[in-house]
């Protein structure tokens, strides 16, 4: 989350050079980090043993997956745009970081959630 937020933040207080570049970028990082930030709620407050019709393994893995991907182009589309603006170079470097980090928690989820369960039946 701090990763993405400080992409967010290096973005919107640098000069744009192409608008809908870092409007997609912006978009993605704050989306990513609402529905991390949601994920955590539904876990701290264990909402998913109440709505028992949801996989929640599956929807975090989803989010996970999608996120991570479009995070992965709008890092992309970040660094060839930058024109060498440092602002514009650091968010979409710690883009590309927070896309590293989704994939390992991405990875870690499946891993807990899938491989555990299948050993110990």
């Amino acid at each position: 989350q701090i990763t993405l937020l400080i992409g967010f933040i290096s973005v919107n207080n640098s000069p744009w050079t192409d608008y809908s570049a870092y409007s997609f970028f912006q978009i993605v990082t704050m989306c990513d980090l609402v529905m991390i930030l949601f994920f955590y709620i539904m876990h701290i407050f264990r909402v998913y043993r109440k709505l028992t019709c949801v996989s929640w393994p599956l929807a975090e893995f989803l989010h996970y997956l999608i996120g991570t991907i479009l995070l992965l182009i709008g890092s992309i589309v970040a660094a060839s745009k930058s024109y060498n603006i440092t602002g514009l170079v650091a968010g979409a470097t710690f883009g590309f970081l927070a896309t590293i980090l989704c994939v390992i928690s991405m990875w870690s989820s499946y891993k807990v959630s899938c491989i555990t369960q299948s050993t110990s039946k």
